[in-house]
């Protein structure tokens, strides 16, 4: 069952973190702790020891915040809602894929505008 566990909830080759962050919120939900973020930190950079306190300083402490607070989809991918705000696409495409070294968002995504 371990096996199972730890193969459904690896990160994807090249996926970046919040891909695979918004990916495994849809398929398991918030916990009200940064739970999927330090998955796959642990995965794919486990010497990352900075990464939660990056993100906290964007508002995130729990995985929902990663995007509540601190980042969204770019414009280029983004839907104009009902109202005329931009909202996320009902499909969420791929990752764009980074570097197998880095915990930075693939162009999918851009940080909250602060101040709004």
């Amino acid at each position: 069952m371990a096996a199972l566990a730890d193969e459904l909830t690896r990160p994807r080759a090249g996926e970046c973190l919040l891909c695979y962050t918004a990916r495994m919120l849809e398929e398991g939900g918030c916990d009200g702790t940064l739970r999927w973020v330090r998955r796959w930190r642990d995965v794919r950079l486990p010497r990352a020891t900075a990464l939660e306190r990056r993100l906290g300083g964007r508002g995130a402490y729990c995985d929902c915040e990663v995007f509540l607070n601190g980042w969204t989809v770019g414009d280029h991918l983004a839907q104009p809602g009902p109202d005329g705000e931009p909202e996320w696409p009902d499909t969420r495409p791929g990752c764009v894929g980074v570097s197998a070294r880095s915990s930075q968002p693939c162009a999918n995504w851009v940080p909250h505008r602060r101040g709004w």
